[in-house]
């Protein structure tokens, strides 16, 4: 900018071709860089299956921040010892036996949303669609505390646009990623499937643990967990506007703390007979949804990527909100 008006300044007082040429091309240039700088790549078409691992990008101006997780395996649920852990730091060993046994995954690349989806995000998709609010919403993690009054406009606490959208239930973060590959018609992967959903609960841990085998992704210790995430110690007894902790080594924000996050996947006891491939585990008869991550209101141990919640679909509290996966061509 200083050369640029030097220029300026030196051709108000000796105008020539030269220094107009010179003067013009850096004033383009500091328009160019000013208009792009912090912009988030948004590739079309075939730019997303060209994207390297850690891209960002996103699809339309209304659609969700995107990263790209790399392809990968990854040793999923926790061993003995963790389990053992979790036993004597706030858990039991029935409520973490269904973290087993350990499994090999394999994965495609794939994206994953950078953010959960917030307030903002999910109140464009509402005044598009007319989609309705709800019967009403659980305020401390309970089914039957539902109360008509509470619902992802009002959960109860004050709520920023940035914050992550609450009192969601499965089947509506489902509608939302109806809505999203409606925006983005003709955008298919190459399994003939629409691009967004919901990540599975396997390619879920794989991005919470970011290629490491500890019990946070951050290290063992939940010594560590008030300066990575948000949890019942360090909330205050709310939500945070997404992104104020420090992402994970994939580059994800709050992958874990702040609100739970659904997954495609039907609930099972046991890891005995789940895809290894990654896929959502689904059954005939309709299920219990998996959700991950855990939330403002649940205690440390919890924030560990192996542990795992489920609920009905139609599920909604104040804890409970998503984010979404896009499959890469």
């Amino acid at each position: 900018m200083a050369i640029l008006l030097h220029l300026i300044s030196n051709w108000q007082m000796n105008p020539s071709l030269r220094r107009t040429l010179l003067a013009a091309f850096f004033l383009s240039t500091v328009c160019i860089f000013v208009v792009t700088a912090g912009r988030v790549v948004e590739p079309q078409g075939t730019d997303v299956a060209a994207a390297k691992p850690g891209t960002m990008f996103r699809e339309c101006p209304d659609c969700p921040e995107m990263v790209v997780i790399p392809a990968g395996s990854f040793i999923m649920g926790s061993s003995a010892s963790e389990k053992t852990w979790a036993s004597t730091h706030g858990s039991n060993a029935a409520s973490v036996a269904d973290e087993a046994p350990q499994h090999k995954v394999s994965l495609q690349s794939f994206a994953l949303g950078k953010y959960d989806i917030t307030r903002a995000e999910y109140a464009i998709f509402v005044r598009e669609t007319g989609y309705p609010a709800g019967d009403g919403c659980g305020k401390d993690s309970f089914k039957w505390n539902k109360q008509q009054d509470l619902n992802w406009k009002s959960p109860g606490y004050n709520q920023t646009d940035r914050d992550p959208v609450v009192c969601i239930s499965w089947q509506d973060a489902r509608a939302y990623v109806a809505w999203l590959n409606n925006k983005g018609r003709g955008q298919v992967s190459t399994s003939g499937d629409a691009p967004y959903r919901l990540p599975s609960e396997a390619e879920w841990e794989y991005a919470a643990r970011a290629g490491t085998t500890t019990r946070f992704w951050w290290g063992d210790s939940d010594d560590g967990a008030p300066a990575h995430a948000w949890y019942k110690d360090n909330s205050d007894g709310k939500t945070h506007p997404v992104g104020l902790k420090p992402a994970n080594p994939f580059g994800l924000y709050d992958i874990v703390g702040n609100v739970w996050q659904w997954t495609e996947d039907c609930y099972a006891d046991s890891y005995d007979k789940v895809p290894t491939n990654g896929t959502a585990a689904e059954t005939p008869d309709g299920c219990m949804r998996v959700d991950r991550g855990s939330c403002w209101l649940y205690q440390s141990w919890l924030l560990r990527s192996a542990t795992r919640e489920r609920n009905p679909a139609d599920f909604r509290d104040v804890i409970m909100g998503f984010r979404v996966e896009r499959t890469l061509p």
